[in-house]
């Protein structure tokens, strides 16, 4: 039969692209085909039926995007109107390629069901092979998958168009599919249905933001003023403090070359002043409000583009930080104390916290990774248990038994009833897996069929257990580079960064005063009295490079206050491997006293920094190169009216202290990195 050659020919070409054979398919297709034989080990062969998941998981699903399925709706039933006469099934699914909303003509409700175009359906990439939804889902960009694009010899009458969702922080959310059963030849002719699909989500992702971010201000952005006002390109939200606090993320990416950005740093904007991004600051914004022609409101970007903007006011106007103490919930807010990173790390969990979305928190070692895994735990309505596992601290003969568990008698030294392992007992609850990158290749796709499945299956067991649990994961990796080293699986790195939370290193950090007398205080506890840093001591702190971050200044802060006498850390009190910085520190506090706490290096919570001043390319807003220039235009260059600092050597100290014992200033002021500073000032400390 004609139905059956075409699916052999099919399956033949999947076998010639698996060989690494010429083709004319679009790299997306062949991308995903490639995911589907050598990550999923779909075997092409074997035809599956669309998957429709049970009534209880439907319920489930619908429950945890039914926000986005009210606020998508009203652009879901525009695209509907437009596509329905030619018999279009329109599909939202859920990060998860689950079908969560569904506009059809019910008429070939039997027709559309068994084809999977349907309330309920999976296309995910694991489960259904190539198909739109699922390859938008791993790529994160709008895709046509035509006919026999598709790996499944059962879907390759189909044709589907899809785009992605993202939700106002950047994360995928959910992706808007038309499909149809049958269509033309040509995959020329779903031009058309991409173009659609893709202005749906960007409305969707627009109506999104203005639901959520009610409180801050919203400005829309677009390269022509006609419907500025009602349709705009792309928009952001800003907080009262003129951070980005949201976006519309796809719509942004279609504007990256006028914004000047690089591919995949639209996230990165989050927390960001938006005089980063456009020549605009806060107090601007209702310059550009309704009340002057289209035409006139116009915004420049840092890359001397001209954009049409229109700003929309807050429900309430306010002014001041965009994340409210009461709003934050206690577990989270007592991990930063104003620090501007921090902030926006704390109001991006705040926000993912209540929903289950697999998270991914990189940071260098140190920094805090499972005290914001458990906080992010402690902040949700019903937490469970969090089962947190070392990836790297377990042997590798031992992790496999230890993550799955195993059954009675599944291998010589066994527990006769078995063991429970960390993924099971984890059920209804949350699994932190600390050190992810150090996991092993072989259980890193078990640990993918337990992501993609929702069950596990013990050591020597024959049956799968179903689970349900939150996932967050933690590396100080790059697991991106470990994953072009062939050293990590690209498809789990893909499940586990649905949502990914950067902790910033303390040496960044402008709160680190009060990181410092909060972890004083958890020290003079544990040693039963009050305890105070003397000025030498706290410079020596401010200027120490803290590789080990808030592990390491908690461990200093606890050997000072085993030795400290009379309750005051002096310099004397801390650890040999401070001892250069508090030298340094004993004779900054010596030549002059009137250097202020708070002062140092790290900027106290709430000062203005100059960091967003210094492009990516080393450039200030003078056009002064940061390395090599002279010195005297680097004088002129935004020193806030200080004295000129003198030749960098044995004066260097006096040149600190004219900076008010700030380093980051002084690096700035030279044209140097901060690491040349602290160096520096260690061969200085050792002569």
């Amino acid at each position: 039969m004609p139905a059956e050659v075409s699916a052999k020919s099919h399956v033949l070409e999947l076998e010639r692209v698996a060989r690494g054979d010429a083709s004319l398919r679009d790299a997306p297709v062949l991308q995903s085909w490639l995911r589907c034989l050598n990550d999923y080990r779909l075997d092409p062969a074997q035809a599956q039926q669309a998957y429709i998941v049970p009534e209880t998981q439907l319920k489930e699903h619908r429950q945890q995007a039914q926000d986005l399925i009210r606020i998508g709706r009203s652009a879901l039933e525009g695209l509907f109107r437009h596509v329905m006469d030619q018999h279009y099934v329109l599909l939202l699914s859920d990060a998860r390629g689950v079908t969560v909303d569904f506009l059809g003509d019910p008429t070939f409700d039997n027709h559309l069901r068994r084809a999977g175009l349907y309330l309920g359906s999976e296309w995910s990439e694991s489960r259904a092979g190539t198909c739109a939804v699922g390859a938008c889902i791993v790529s994160g960009d709008p895709v046509v998958i035509h006919q026999d694009d598709h790996f499944d010899t059962s879907h390759i009458g189909l044709t589907c168009s899809a785009a992605p969702v993202f939700d106002t922080l950047g994360d995928l959310t959910a992706v808007v599919d038309i499909s149809q059963l049958r269509s033309p030849t040509a995959k020329a002719s779903q031009q058309l249905a991409q173009h659609l699909v893709t202005e749906t989500a960007r409305r969707i992702e627009l109506a999104n933001l203005m639901a959520r971010t009610r409180q801050d201000w919203i400005l829309r952005l677009s390269r022509s003023p006609e419907f500025l006002d009602v349709d705009p390109e792309a928009a952001l939200s800003i907080d009262g403090a003129g951070r980005i606090s949201g976006m519309t993320h796809g719509g942004l990416r279609a504007l990256s070359r006028l914004l000047g950005l690089r591919a995949g740093e639209t996230r990165a904007l989050i927390g960001q002043p938006v005089s980063r991004l456009l020549e605009l600051e806060v107090d601007d914004l209702p310059r550009l409000m309704r009340g002057q022609p289209s035409g006139e409101r116009i915004v420049r970007t840092r890359a001397s583009a001209a954009l049409f903007a229109s700003a929309v006011a807050p429900v309430a106007s306010f002014r001041g930080t965009a994340l409210p103490v009461s709003r934050v919930p206690r577990p989270l807010r007592e991990l930063g104390f104003g620090d501007p990173a921090m902030e926006a790390v704390q109001l991006r969990a705040m926000k993912l916290a209540p929903r289950d979305i697999p998270i991914l928190i990189q940071g260098e070692t140190g920094t805090g990774k499972e005290y914001l895994a458990r906080a992010i735990h402690d902040s949700r309505p019903q937490p469970g248990r969090f089962v947190a596992v070392n990836c790297a601290a377990i042997p590798e003969s031992l992790i496999e038994s230890e993550l799955f568990g195993y059954a009675p008698g599944a291998f010589t030294g066994a527990a006769p009833r078995g063991k429970t392992g960390l993924i099971e007992a984890a059920d209804g609850g949350t699994l932190f897996l600390d050190e992810i990158g150090d996991m092993p290749l072989g259980l890193q796709a078990r640990l993918l069929r337990v992501l993609a499945e929702g069950e596990v299956t013990p050591v020597g067991a024959h049956r799968a257990k179903p689970v349900h649990f939150r996932l967050v994961s933690a590396s100080h990796h790059r697991l991106d580079r470990r994953v072009a080293a062939g050293r990590f699986r690209q498809d789990l790195y893909y499940r586990l960064n649905a949502a990914t939370l950067a902790l910033p290193p303390l040496r960044e950090r402008q709160d680190f005063d009060a990181v410092t007398d909060h972890l004083l205080r958890r020290a003079a506890e544990e040693q039963g009295g009050p305890l105070r840093l003397s000025t030498a001591a706290r410079l020596a702190l401010r200027g120490h490079d803290w590789p080990g971050n808030l592990r390491e200044l908690a461990n200093v802060l606890r050997v000072a206050a085993a030795l400290a006498e009379d309750g005051e850390v002096r310099p004397e009190d801390l650890p040999d491997t401070l001892a250069g910085a508090a030298d340094f520190g004993a004779a900054q506090a010596d030549r002059n006293d009137r250097i202020i706490p708070g002062k140092g290096r790290h900027r106290p919570a709430g000062t203005a920094i100059d960091r967003d001043a210094i492009d990516r390319d080393g450039i200030d807003r003078d056009g002064i190169e940061r390395r090599g220039a002279d010195r005297a235009d680097l004088d002129r260059a935004g020193t806030g009216g200080m004295p000129p600092l003198r030749k960098a050597g044995p004066d260097l100290r006096a040149d600190l202290a004219a900076c008010g014992g700030n380093v980051s200033e002084l690096a700035r002021r030279l044209g140097v990195d901060r690491t040349t500073i602290h160096r520096r000032l260690r061969r200085l400390a050792a002569e």
